[in-house]
């Protein structure tokens, strides 16, 4: 590992003329203890990515949308569920409490973007009323999660639109 010493062999025909205890340099070196770390980083990487997702779970609708890019500043994400309880990103707010509660972090966040995921089960007048909540609340630029499996309606697939027969 690392830098070792090779003997260099003299060159005369006798005693003399050998050189005892003199030695170079050896100026190779040996990645295979950077590869082995950085491997081992990789898998660590790879384990604790999905885990650190936060969300309350709900069933997302599909659409063919596209996603948005990324920002530096964590999202805010508001999660309706099922059962049409308010989440801000894993804390649960009664109805009351969202307004004020989205206008203190309005005041602190940069940016007014703000994802809203809602279970595909909850009545469109519940998420009408939420993101109406948003908007009084200081976010105004709402993004509507969605899984991505959802149908095309014929955009670049002919497979998807339906026919009666």
């Amino acid at each position: 590992m690392g830098a070792g010493v090779v003997k260099s062999e003299g060159g005369g025909g006798g005693r003399r003329g050998r050189r005892r205890g003199k030695s170079a340099a050896m100026s190779e070196i040996n990645v295979t203890p950077f590869v082995d770390v950085m491997l081992v980083l990789l898998i660590i990487f790879m384990v604790a990515a999905p885990m650190l997702t936060v969300g309350v779970p709900v069933e997302l609708p599909k659409t063919a949308a596209a996603a948005l890019p990324t920002e530096q500043e964590e999202p805010l994400t508001i999660t309706i569920t099922a059962e049409g309880r308010i989440a801000i990103q894993t804390t649960e707010v009664a109805d009351g409490e969202l307004i004020p509660r989205l206008r203190a972090i309005s005041a602190e966040r940069t940016s007014k973007k703000v994802f809203l995921r809602a279970d595909g089960s909850v009545p469109y007048q519940r998420v009408a009323q939420v993101m109406g909540a948003l908007n009084a609340g200081g976010f105004n630029q709402i993004g509507l999660v969605t899984d991505a499996e959802g149908p095309s309606f014929g955009a670049g697939d002919a497979s998807n639109v339906g026919t009666d027969g």
